[in-house]
């Protein structure tokens, strides 16, 4: 008996009861739909927290002085910043890099003061990549204009053409003091700066601050957000950067780094109670079917088929019926996926539409998300629906070719 001859067999055979055949392929297309469109909504929704936390704020790796992170005294800053970025920027892979400059402030627009925070920032690439990407594009503020979180603004009752008074320390133990102009009220994803950020020009910042030529972090935004471990090893190698501080995203905010594993665990875990399932109802289908055919079986076996016949033409049937499983899921899952990754899915509507976004370490992402498809995840699923078939299919097949011709023949 051929290869092919098994083959045509096992496919005329699993139309012999129609029904059962097609329960059990919708066991199989049905997990192979799961695992396609869950790992795709999960890969979109990991690229989209990934893209909150780096994206605003955090970037894929950053460069501090040494124990900056740890009180973040104005003191502890980085010199000769322009030649650091330089570098920075001539390194593979590297498609952003900018400096920024932090300092707490009391801040007032008449008599009562407020706490806020001086973010000193070039203004042209946080619109590009950074704390103002994705909100709408205010006016760029000239020296002495400033930007003001929308949580801080409501507070002191400021509105664009306002004039603030900062009093803070510089990072030479002087006053550090100025009027500066509200340009405009911004609304950012980043909960930090809506509620005491006070985002100023890094030439404003650092002439407030004595900090010529100098700030407090790097920002380095990289072309893989996974890559980020390896490029900020590439950049610590860096002789411009020698004694600095240099940490990619998944060390810059571990729990966030922490919540992504966790679910891609969560996510395995169901995958496997799905194809355990699937696997339950295709054995339970090969199962009824050697039953039936128990005197076929004892015939073959009297005519002289060898008992590995009985096993390949068992297993055969059992591969192909798991193969037609996946090629439906399958078909029906890309389709799935191409379809919601242009539209989204927004889950604000399981909220009656009152939460258009979510908060993660003072970050804000969208409840809308938009799977990516995992080319990856259809070769996984292929070998999984195989493995699994096989699996199902064994005990029946070694059973069938254990059956002894006459007593077969005699049931």
């Amino acid at each position: 008996m051929s290869l092919s001859s098994t083959a045509q067999i096992a496919w005329r055979n699993l139309g012999r009861n129609r029904r059962r055949t097609a329960l059990a392929l919708g066991a199989i297309a049905v997990a192979e739909l799961v695992l396609v469109f869950y790992e795709s909504l999960f890969a979109g929704y990991g690229d989209q927290l990934v893209k909150s936390v780096t994206g605003p704020l955090v970037g894929h790796a950053q460069v501090h002085a040494p124990k900056w992170r740890e009180d973040r005294a104005m003191d502890r800053f980085l010199p000769g910043v322009e030649g650091k970025l330089a570098a920075i920027r001539a390194v593979p892979g590297v498609e952003q890099a900018a400096a920024r400059v932090y300092a707490p402030t009391l801040v007032a627009r008449s008599v009562d003061g407020q706490a806020a925070l001086v973010v000193g920032v070039d203004f042209a690439t946080e619109r590009q990549r950074g704390i103002l990407d994705g909100i709408p594009l205010p006016p760029l503020p000239e020296k002495g204009g400033v930007l003001v979180g929308r949580l801080l603004a409501d507070g002191l009752g400021a509105k664009a053409g306002d004039e603030l008074a900062l009093v803070g320390q510089a990072s030479d133990g002087s006053v550090a003091s100025g009027l500066f102009t509200v340009v405009a009220v911004v609304d950012t994803t980043v909960d930090l700066v809506n509620r005491v950020g006070l985002l100023m020009s890094l030439d404003d910042a650092r002439e407030l601050l004595v900090l010529p030529d100098a700030a407090h972090e790097l920002v380095v935004f990289g072309s893989d957000p996974q890559a980020a471990g390896a490029l900020s090893e590439r950049l610590a190698a860096l002789e411009p950067l020698a004694g600095a501080e240099v940490l990619g995203w998944r060390a810059l905010a571990p729990e966030f780094a922490s919540l992504i594993d966790l679910m891609w665990a969560y996510e395995a875990f169901i995958l496997v109670l799905v194809f355990i399932a699937a696997a339950a109802g295709s054995a339970n289908t090969m199962m009824m079917a050697t039953f039936e055919r128990t005197r076929e079986f004892g015939m073959l076996l009297a005519l002289g088929a060898k008992p590995r016949r009985i096993v390949s033409l068992v297993v055969t049937e059992g591969v192909l019926l798991g193969l037609l499983g996946l090629a439906a899921g399958a078909l029906v899952g890309v389709s799935l996926v191409l379809i919601t990754s242009r539209t989204g899915i927004d889950l604000s509507k399981l909220t009656s539409g009152t939460a258009e976004s979510i908060s993660f370490i003072g970050m804000k992402s969208s409840m809308t998300m938009f799977p990516r498809l995992v080319l990856g995840g259809l070769w996984r699923s292929l070998a999984a629906v195989l493995i699994t078939s096989l699996l199902a299919a064994l005990w029946p097949a070694v059973r069938a070719a254990r059956l002894q011709p006459m007593e077969a023949l005699r049931s």
